[in-house]
């Protein structure tokens, strides 16, 4: 069996510190403890916790599977669109919802994780806005979607929708939080 480099761990055990801890909460050496590396070897891999955050956030988003948002799906837009959401939840779910969603995590402490997390953050935010906006277009053309807003403005609320109900569903223990808010939010989307 291959082994794990230390840089690799660094990331695995530092996804779960920061998602249990937040980012302000963990110091490096939770994170090397974590990951049962000595503290020096983590300034071999990364400059800063800052740099580690931003390679997980980038990491944690390039996992996003974004595979039900398709053509080749024959679903209805809004149909694919909340299999995406679902898809996100379970995921959250997997990890602990009481730990919410990294992104959430990671964009609630932005302003003083430092430029290069919140960088991280806003692209991977961005990012997803713009994979929901092609779909968003399609269920407009196809007059599934209200054409009242543009499809990237209505792909940040659902986004929003959704988040906002991670965050209260991590506070409040509830793990169909999220998923309410998105089915709220697509209600209003449809015509």
């Amino acid at each position: 069996m291959p082994r794990v480099s230390v840089k690799e761990k660094l990331v695995e055990h530092a996804e779960t510190v920061f998602r249990r801890q937040g980012f302000n909460g963990a110091s490096v050496q939770d994170i090397t403890d974590a990951a049962g590396v000595p503290k020096g070897s983590f300034y071999n891999h990364f400059k800063s916790k800052q740099a580690l955050a931003a390679e997980i956030v980038r990491r944690y988003s390039g996992r996003t599977d974004f595979t039900m948002l398709e053509a080749a799906d024959e679903r209805p837009a809004v149909e694919r669109l909340r299999a995406h959401f679902a898809g996100q939840a379970a995921r959250t779910k997997g990890t602990g919802i009481e730990f919410g969603c990294l992104l959430v995590t990671m964009a609630s402490e932005a302003p003083t994780a430092g430029e290069e997390v919140g960088s991280a953050v806003r692209g991977s935010i961005t990012d997803w806005i713009d994979a929901l906006t092609g779909i968003i277009e399609e269920g407009q053309r196809a007059g599934d979607i209200t054409s009242s807003a543009p499809a990237r403005d209505l792909a940040a609320f659902l986004i929003d929708a959704f988040e906002g109900g991670a965050l209260r569903g991590k506070v409040a223990k509830d793990a169909d939080a999220s998923m309410r808010s998105l089915d709220l939010a697509l209600g209003a989307l449809t015509r």
